[in-house]
């Protein structure tokens, strides 16, 4: 985007077109306390190789997963991604396409589009797929907040272990637009209390909401949470992980209304926390109250399938009191590298990445547990991730392993809690699993 320079009389005219006196006047709103105070303490000039040069030393200072061995997760994880898939999503068609507002003119992309929607329903097992959201914690949201929608209720109960940044993104939410509270389920042995749930019920509740797994690596009830929410009217909403439907149970298939999802696993790279892809699929009931857009299948004059915008109910296209959302676009090219991903792996290949992710998590938790003061905090099944009590403080363990090389886990008194979430995906080695135990055995 180039640079465009304003003089003084320019900016005059653009404030008096406004209506106000001076810029102070215009962000009058934004309180003094964080507003910029004084000019920005920028570099000199550089010349082009002079910039080149910083940035690649600003870079270098990173520690990442192409050199460092990676056992976290909580949400990102370290899978392996097809080197095809960036060669395909880097093809211009692709690669310059921001939305498709002219379907005319956007055909690649919007049937790129339709076979990501097409996948996510099939993989989810649900009626419908919009074109994606921004990322998994604001497909949550969007979730609660079209479950309100439909139901004309004002509370959410979060039955299980729920990644707390995804928390923290739905209760902004639920703020903002003045909706009503968030109730939370207690947990036992690392998942939801079916028991608490149901003490949590009434006739407020527009809906219930599960992660699976949850943020503990755990597997929750979900039938039983499902039965639960039915019983009251509330919509079942399901955060699934993506990857895990390798091996897990779709989310269609135990009753959920609404199923999201992070999309990240699904060939994104990290990216140091995005961008992200979230999943959002619904019941065909509700179609009408989805977020985003949605692209669908026609036929031209001639015959020939063509591809269309079928439904944006976003406040660009409707009356704002009849917009679903103020999401205004999609991560359209996010949401291509999870549909090239999934198109390479296919069936078999997703329950191998889930079945190896699972079975080496496993192993590591058994050789794990079998250390002199450490243990596993919940007895839960589990699928990839796992919680485990450390004799000294996970900071200190993460803190020396990183002289070793390893992404040690995620230290869970960031969330308030206790322990070490240890997340393991198929690129893990044998050798690298005996060498994090054989490391963790000297604390």
């Amino acid at each position: 985007m180039p640079f465009i320079v304003n003089t003084d009389r320019d900016r005059e005219e653009m404030l008096r077109s406004i209506g106000v006196a001076s810029f102070d006047e215009l962000i009058v709103d934004i309180p003094q306390e964080i507003r910029l105070q004084g000019a920005l303490d920028l570099f000199p000039a550089l010349s082009e190789q002079e910039v080149m040069k910083l940035l690649e030393s600003l870079s270098s200072s990173n520690s990442n997963t192409a050199g460092f061995v990676s056992f976290l997760g909580g949400g990102a994880y370290d899978h392996f991604i097809p080197s095809a898939i960036k060669s395909i999503v880097s093809r211009s068609e692709f690669y310059t396409a921001y939305t498709p507002y002219q379907a005319e003119v956007s055909q690649g992309t919007l049937q790129a589009i339709y076979e990501y929607q097409s996948l996510m329903c099939r993989l989810y097992d649900m009626d419908v797929a919009n074109a994606s959201m921004y990322d998994g914690a604001t497909a949550l949201a969007e979730a609660v907040l079209m479950a309100m929608n439909v139901t004309g209720r004002e509370q959410v109960v979060l039955a299980g272990g729920l990644n707390p940044n995804t928390f923290s993104v739905l209760k902004t939410y639920l703020e903002a637009s003045g909706h009503g509270s968030i109730l939370r389920n207690r947990l036992e042995n690392g998942i939801g209390s079916i028991e608490g749930l149901k003490e949590r019920m009434n006739g407020s509740v527009a809906a219930v909401v599960v992660q699976q797994p949850n943020f503990y690596g755990c597997l929750e009830e979900v039938d039983a949470i499902g039965a639960v929410a039915r019983e009251h009217g509330a919509l079942f909403i399901v955060s699934a992980d993506p990857l895990s439907l390798g091996m897990l149970a779709a989310p269609g298939s135990y009753g959920a209304d609404i199923a999201v999802g992070e999309g990240q696993p699904l060939g994104n790279h990290q990216n140091f926390g995005g961008p992200y892809l979230g999943i959002f699929t619904v019941r065909q009931p509700y179609v009408r109250k989805i977020p985003g857009r949605l692209v669908g299948m026609t036929k031209d004059r001639d015959g020939n399938d063509g591809f269309i915008l079928t439904l944006q109910t976003r406040e660009q296209h409707i009356r704002r009191e009849k917009a679903t959302s103020n999401i205004c676009t999609n991560q359209a090219l996010c949401a291509l590298q999870a549909a090239v991903y999934l198109s390479l792996l296919g069936k078999q290949g997703l329950r191998e990445v889930a079945g190896q992710s699972a079975l080496k998590a496993h192993y590591l938790a058994g050789r794990i547990a079998a250390l002199p003061g450490f243990s596993l905090k919940y007895g839960a099944p589990f699928f990839r991730e796992f919680v485990i009590d450390t004799p000294i403080p996970a900071s200190d363990i993460i803190d020396a392993l990183l002289e070793k090389g390893i992404f040690a886990g995620y230290d869970l008194s960031a969330s308030g809690e206790s322990g070490l979430l240890v997340a393991v995906t198929e690129k893990r080695t044998r050798e690298e699993l005996d060498r994090f135990a054989d490391l963790l055995a000297a604390f």
